[in-house]
């Protein structure tokens, strides 16, 4: 299990916390507009001696539509607010920035409780009783109509840097129409796999977090996951708008669905705002308070991440540039986090040990302790699945076996590591040809893909060559 902490606040409890500071504040927002940038200030508040003021800033072309915004920027500041108000988790949350409906004031409860569910877990703290938060509006808050946004036809890729990305960017090619990737303050990486996927010139938008966040974490008030992802979604659907794009496009895969711990009978999910359940919710939302006008969805959500790992081994010009390691940011990878050993890990199951070595700078890790107490704990052997973006605990057995069945096919001693695991009883009733025939063949029917993106979709499975 995890090794849960009771915070102690400058001297007191999480309790004592939550009374001493009993409202959160969403005050207002401010639209800046100058002649290449559209930036919005966001203004929250605990108490009189802390606010903050986050800021995010859009690059602006001829073409940006810069009208009707208002909503989606009251928006992007509600989901802004997960990362502050977890500071004190103050049992009330009053938006006095706009007006909420009772369906909308429970949708961001149940945002905040799912997305938050790795911070509540870790930081032992119980969320289920009646008044642990209370969402409220002013009743003359301003009220934001549904904008009816009309982009032409094309998409806006959400990319992250990693091998979904690039196998998303690889597939999207299929698709004809207007086209280009959205970055928010990009690694390396990021901008690197969009250049070799033909992006020179893409959106990148600029999250600036107040400093006085990072402050209060220093001096130990409350602080862990948030659903990032979520942000993303909210980000994405707005910069849809405003630089005319039909379709905002992410690559979160099947396979975010599966949680890791259950706790105070929630199952608390890394993942949360990856998975197919916020991908619906967020869908029904927007379409009735934001826009009906631009769609979100995920390019891999039928598939998992053993099966993307299977789609990346076909492609290597991503090779030198894609990291996923967060430790890394993009840059390099550590080698020694749970995020570096599962993607080692599956990519050893389906890409020879040349490009290993060529993306990770090594193709040793399965000799590294630290990387084989991940992998136990990625295939649930022991431990507990490691609140990082990982595939399955089934994904990690199979990639297991397939990794050890790779390294005989190319002449090669398996690692002691492996030969180890795959001989015990966990392996002995797995396949390697029925695995890798359901790469080719699995598909969740739980997505949102127009008919030509899940066609050119499926024909790239059913034509890999592994």
């Amino acid at each position: 299990m995890i090794q849960q902490q009771c915070y102690i606040i400058g001297g007191m409890n999480i309790e004592e916390t939550r009374r001493k500071y009993p409202t959160f504040r969403y005050q207002s927002f401010e639209v800046k507009k100058s002649s290449d940038s559209l930036s919005i200030v966001y203004h929250f508040r605990i108490a009189s001696d802390i606010e903050f003021a986050p800021q995010v800033t859009f690059p602006l072309y001829k073409t940006t539509n810069t009208d009707n915004i208002q909503n989606f920027a009251f928006h992007l500041g509600l989901v802004e607010v997960i990362s502050y108000w977890k500071s004190t988790c103050s049992p009330q949350f009053l938006v006095e920035a706009g007006r909420l409906t009772d369906q909308q004031i429970s949708w961001w409860h149940d945002l905040f409780i799912h997305g938050l569910g790795e911070f509540f877990y870790k930081n032992g703290i119980d969320f289920g009783s009646k008044n642990f938060l209370t969402i409220s509006s002013l009743q003359d808050a301003p009220e934001y109509p549904t904008v009816n946004s009309d982009p032409k036809p094309g998409d806006l890729v959400m990319v992250g840097g990693g091998k979904d990305s690039a196998v998303c960017l690889d597939v999207i090619r299929g698709v004809s129409g207007q086209k280009n990737v959205l970055l928010l303050n990009p690694t390396p990486a990021a901008i690197n796999v969009s250049k070799t996927a033909g992006y020179n010139s893409p959106i990148i938008v600029k999250r600036e977090l107040d400093q006085k966040l990072l402050e209060l974490n220093r001096k130990g008030y409350l602080n862990g996951h948030t659903p990032f992802s979520a942000y993303l979604a909210f980000l994405g659907i707005f910069a849809g708008h405003i630089y005319g794009f039909k379709n905002v496009i992410v690559a979160n895969e099947q396979s975010a669905g599966e949680g890791n711990v259950r706790y105070h009978n929630l199952e608390i999910n890394h993942q949360y705002s990856k998975s197919y359940r916020f991908e619906r919710l967020f869908q029904e939302y927007t379409q009735a308070y934001l826009t009906g006008g631009v769609s979100y969805f995920s390019m891999l959500r039928p598939v998992g991440e053993l099966q993307i790992t299977a789609l990346y081994s076909q492609i290597s010009r991503f090779d030198s540039y894609i990291n996923s390691c967060n430790a890394g940011r993009g840059q390099n990878w550590c080698k020694t986090c749970p995020k570096c050993a599962f993607v080692y890990l599956v990519m050893s199951a389906l890409m020879d040990r040349s490009r290993i070595k060529k993306i990770f700078g090594d193709d040793e890790l399965f000799n590294s302790e630290i990387i084989q107490k991940h992998i136990l704990n990625l295939t649930g052997i022991a431990g507990y699945k490691p609140f990082e973006c990982v595939g399955t605990i089934e994904e990690s057995k199979q990639a297991l076996l397939l990794g050890y069945d790779s390294y005989q096919k190319q002449n090669l001693t398996p690692p002691a590591f492996l030969c180890q695991l795959v001989t015990t009883n966990t392996f002995k009733s797995k396949n390697v040809l029925t695995i890798k025939k359901q790469l080719k063949t699995k598909w969740s029917r739980s997505h949102f893909l127009p008919a030509n993106y899940k066609n050119i979709l499926k024909n790239r499975l059913e034509k890999m060559k592994i």
